[in-house]
């Protein structure tokens, strides 16, 4: 039930993030300000606010999120539905992924959706902050998402404390597994190959810093930056998530694909590196967390 009920508020939380990102679309495609930069003609007049690169910019991190959250809490219905109608080997392993990737399904549309929503004000400008826009509205509504059937640092523990290591790890080894799968049937060639590639690497060090943060199996010690740990999780598995899209994408022509392609790239280009620094920290032992003493707050 609680598996079902937290990826029932990654959905919520990605409906409203999918919601403000339709919004601000629309409204960049009728916003009209500032002229291209190059060819600036004093006579020319204002364009639509979406053809200037930092909007677009803002848009193609919305799609990411909220098409890459999309694509993962609909693989984790998917496997909900395995799990109730399958026996044996396939009803384990089943249960064993949807295991890991709850707190991941939960959390991360949670965090990201609201960034989606944030942006999608940032598109609007001012008019973004007011309640003449949904916008506004969509953001104030997700910031629940964080909160509620485990705050998102709760969904950290669970996924570094409980979820990774359970069986000796097998649960990790089997996402690490499920995701190498996809790499292993990318095509060669092109942009879908740099990206497996990319997104090798990065399981590749999710593993090491796991080992790197048990090898002493000091709880105190592993989960101090648990949440840095579920971001950087997060972020692998949307990777896949967009992976997936582009091998179903194929070579298929159209705007539609395109704008998977366009989404996928940006994930794999903007987002995806940071996972490195944020592994690394976690790999170091950093505890300047845990040694803050509580009296250094009251000032």
């Amino acid at each position: 039930m609680m598996n079902e009920a937290r990826i029932g508020v990654g959905f919520l939380a990605t409906a409203i993030g999918y919601a403000g990102y339709l919004a601000s679309v629309d409204y960049a495609k009728v916003r009209t300000q500032g002229r291209p930069v190059a060819g600036r003609d004093p006579a020319a007049g204002p364009v639509p606010i979406i053809e200037h690169a930092d909007v677009k910019r803002m848009l193609l991190a919305q799609k990411s999120y909220v098409q890459g959250a999309l694509a993962l809490g609909l693989y984790c219905s998917r496997l909900v539905d395995i799990e109730a109608t399958s026996d044996g080997d396939e009803r384990a392993r089943t249960h064993l992924l949807l295991e890991v990737l709850t707190p991941i399904a939960k959390a991360w549309p949670s965090q990201w959706c609201l960034e989606a929503n944030s942006l999608a004000i940032q598109v609007h400008g001012g008019y973004g902050y007011t309640t003449e826009f949904d916008v506004e509205q969509c953001y104030r509504d997700n910031r629940l998402n964080p909160i509620h059937e485990g705050t998102n640092g709760i969904q950290g523990l669970d996924l570094l404390g409980r979820k990774v290591v359970m069986a000796d790890g097998a649960g990790l080894a089997l996402l690490i597994e499920t995701i190498t799968a996809t790499i292993e049937a990318t095509p060669a060639g092109g942009a879908p190959a740099e990206f497996a590639a990319a997104l090798r690497i990065a399981i590749t060090d999710l593993a090491a810093t796991t080992a790197a943060l048990w090898a002493d199996g000091n709880p105190a010690v592993a989960l101090t930056n648990s949440s840095v740990y579920l971001q950087a999780a997060g972020h692998i598995v949307i990777a896949w998530m967009w992976l997936e899209q582009l091998i179903a994408v194929g070579d298929s022509a159209g705007a539609f694909y395109d704008g998977k392609r366009a989404a996928a790239r940006y994930f794999f280009r903007f987002e995806l590196p940071s996972t490195r620094p944020q592994l690394a920290l976690l790999a170091s032992l950093d505890q300047t967390t845990a040694q803050t003493d509580p009296a250094w707050f009251t000032s």
